[in-house]
């Protein structure tokens, strides 16, 4: 039923109703309805059924609407996800910073992971353990222009490449991780004005547990989200580079 009918069903404005709608979600209806899909799509795959059988019971119109969502939502094609993605290749890096070792990983679509600590085995582990069934492999060939803009920023220089990302995730997800984008370098926001802002005052657990599983980060700056008490959360990365890199901000902010 379309958005119109059921507002008129239920005695209502179809703009009424999108904004409840999004207040108790968090979602636009359409964003909603399309990560539903999603989930049923990914499900049927997981079960066995055939891509085409797949696609068609959850609606999509054509191979190519099903193939433009997923290879943004699932971080690959339909058929390497029916496969546990053994095809997913991803390339990574290991430089030096000054808030200690930096990995990114990235894949031809974009950076799929950015990780900081003090041992190279550990990170690398850990992309591991993100990425379980994909291909990954050390390699200079890790685009050298996302990995310098990455460290620029590490040592607290403003943005000057947009980073196109590759990565999984659900759509609540992505929201959180584009609200945390908006965040001015410098400053900082708690979970609860980050879940206010998208409408889902609610959902603080829910961002919280987005942000501890945003695997990009720098990228997308969850160092600036601080507890309702004002303190940093050790998500991800240690507390102490996450408090050196946003003073960095904060001084670059000021001067």
């Amino acid at each position: 039923m379309r958005l119109d009918a059921l507002a008129v069903q239920i005695g209502t404005s179809p703009a009424k109703l999108r904004r409840a709608f999004r207040r108790m979600t968090g979602l636009t209806p359409k964003a909603f309805a399309q990560a539903a899909r999603m989930a049923r799509f990914k499900k049927m795959l997981r079960e066995g059924s055939q891509i085409s059988d797949a696609l068609y019971a959850c609606g999509y119109g054509s191979p190519s609407r099903v193939y433009e969502k997923t290879n943004t939502q699932l971080g690959m094609t339909p058929a390497a996800y029916r496969k546990g993605a053994p095809g997913m290749q991803i390339g990574y890096t290991v430089a030096n910073s000054s808030l200690g070792k930096v990995l990114v990983a990235a894949t031809p679509r974009g950076v799929s992971a950015v990780y900081l600590g003090e041992s190279q085995e550990r990170l690398v582990d850990a992309l591991h353990k993100e990425y379980p069934r994909a291909e990954i492999r050390r390699t200079r060939e890790t685009n050298e222009q996302w990995l310098q803009e990455i460290l620029h920023r590490i040592e607290g220089d403003a943005p000057s490449v947009d980073l196109p990302l590759d990565v999984q995730a659900t759509a609540f997800q992505r929201r959180v991780w584009q609200e945390l984008q908006k965040i001015p370098r410098g400053a900082t926001r708690t979970y609860t004005q980050v879940a206010h802002a998208l409408g889902k005052p609610r959902s603080v657990r829910a961002v919280a547990r987005a942000c501890a599983t945003n695997p990009v980060s720098i990228v997308v700056p969850c160092h600036r989200v601080i507890r309702t008490d004002g303190s940093l959360a050790g998500y991800r990365w240690g507390l102490q580079r996450k408090e050196k890199l946003l003073e960095r901000e904060k001084a670059d902010a000021s001067a």
